[in-house]
């Protein structure tokens, strides 16, 4: 998948600026695909140039003009285009997997630290996923169309963590920590 792709699917929801698709990589799509500030703008930047997107100057009382982006027919077009090919198996390329597999050759100590941190961080950002389940999704039985795709995707965040978590604890269990 290309940056390209996942600012047409933010777009698609709802049209929005550079900083304002920036929040929103911080505090959603951002949980599957990141991206950085300069990234979002070169790429907007590309899809103008490529007729994927328009571009409307938004006056601002005490501020430069914003550019607010929408997706045009031909990018709805490139964004079914790109969901219709298959997609392959994703693979796990972990270097935290890699340094537990390796810690028999150097300081076990210090890569069960590295698996504490995880750990931790793991534990953090399932209990936000948990919090953005319970305020927006109350009850998912009742959704459909975006709303359910977007819970779904935020569920296998969900169970990510929790698999997370379970393997990092069970790893620090057998190794008596």
């Amino acid at each position: 998948m290309a940056l390209e792709h996942a600012l047409l699917v933010a777009l698609c929801e709802q049209p929005a600026s550079g900083l304002d698709l920036t929040k929103r990589f911080g505090r959603s799509i951002g949980f599957f695909w990141s991206a950085t500030h300069q990234q979002i703008y070169r790429v907007l930047g590309r899809m103008d140039g490529d007729g994927w997107v328009t571009v409307e100057e938004v006056a601002q009382q005490g501020r430069p003009d914003k550019k607010v982006y929408a997706v045009t027919d031909l990018g709805r077009t490139t964004l079914a285009d790109w969901l219709a090919e298959p997609t392959d198996t994703e693979h796990l390329r972990s270097e935290l997997a890699l340094k537990m597999r390796a810690a028999s050759w150097g300081d076990r100590q210090a890569v069960l630290e590295v698996v504490r941190a995880n750990l931790a961080d793991h534990h953090l950002r399932l209990d936000h996923y948990e919090q953005l389940v319970a305020r927006d999704y109350p009850d998912p039985s009742t959704l459909s169309g975006l709303e359910l795709d977007q819970y779904l995707v935020l569920r296998g965040g969900v169970l990510m963590e929790q698999t997370w978590i379970t393997w990092l604890t069970e790893y620090l269990e057998a190794h008596g920590s």
